[in-house]
């Protein structure tokens, strides 16, 4: 589903990310945890090219580009290897003047080309799965932080893509409104969505990860299930990490 071999990502002369290499299955959440400046972010937005790398290859699907800082890439290539991505972010990003069910149909209408009554359709079958049904007719001023998470994630699915990343989702969230985006993104998780996500929270690594990645100064230190990661490394910068962690 997602295969990167040897990515570099530089900005000027600091290089964020020295070499990764990682590979996540159809189905599989990978959960990508570390210190803060290891990377995590900067090679989620270059899985969706929102940053591009100086070198190395990205595939997902049966999409794939190869980056040499030679070869400039074309917007048609970097929206071709977007669709088949989603992304939530650590803002919300909706739409301001939308109310929520707009939000989760104006990708589906500009961008897809779907009607307005097949988008609507959709949208109100993803706002049942998210939890906000009678949250409809509203707008995002009128939502508690955890909805308007709930809502990027409705309006991320919508798109149907192949793989949803997140970026620390509940970051600005307080522990009860980010329990609330930890159970839908868990369901997701259970129903085989493919996920990448960057997180602080160690509980959802331990109990929705199919894979855990351990990062530090733009490498991939160790990666397995969360077994191997969380009980049974061996790898000192990891345990350190670990016993200083609260979550």
């Amino acid at each position: 589903m997602i295969d990167i071999k040897n990515l570099h990502k530089s900005f000027g002369n600091n290089e964020i990310l020295k070499g990764i290499d990682l590979q996540i299955n159809k189905g599989e959440t990978a959960v990508i945890i570390g210190p803060s400046g290891s990377g995590k972010t900067t090679l989620l937005r270059c899985i969706n090219l929102l940053e591009i790398p100086n070198e190395g290859s990205i595939a997902i699907g049966e999409s794939k580009l190869v980056f040499n800082g030679n070869k400039k890439i074309s917007n048609n290539e970097i929206l071709e290897l977007r669709k088949g991505t989603g992304m939530v972010f650590q803002g919300f990003y909706l739409f301001p003047h939308m109310t929520v069910i707009e939000n989760i149909m104006e990708g589906q209408i500009t961008v897809l080309k779907v009607s307005r009554e097949e988008a609507s359709k959709k949208a109100l079958k993803l706002l049942a799965k998210v939890g906000l049904l009678e949250k409809k007719d509203h707008y995002p001023y009128e939502l508690s932080g955890g909805q308007q998470q709930r809502v990027a994630i409705a309006r991320a699915m919508a798109m149907e893509p192949e793989v949803i990343l997140f970026d620390e989702p509940t970051s600005a969230l307080d522990p009860e409104l980010a329990a609330e985006v930890m159970k839908v993104m868990k369901e997701l998780s259970r129903e085989g969505m493919t996920m990448v996500v960057v997180t602080h929270k160690m509980s959802f690594a331990r109990e929705a990860a199919h894979k855990v990645v351990f990062m530090d100064d733009g490498l991939i230190v160790e990666a397995g299930t969360p077994q191997q990661v969380f009980e049974n490394t061996s790898n000192e910068r990891l345990k350190q990490f670990l016993s200083i962690v609260d979550d």
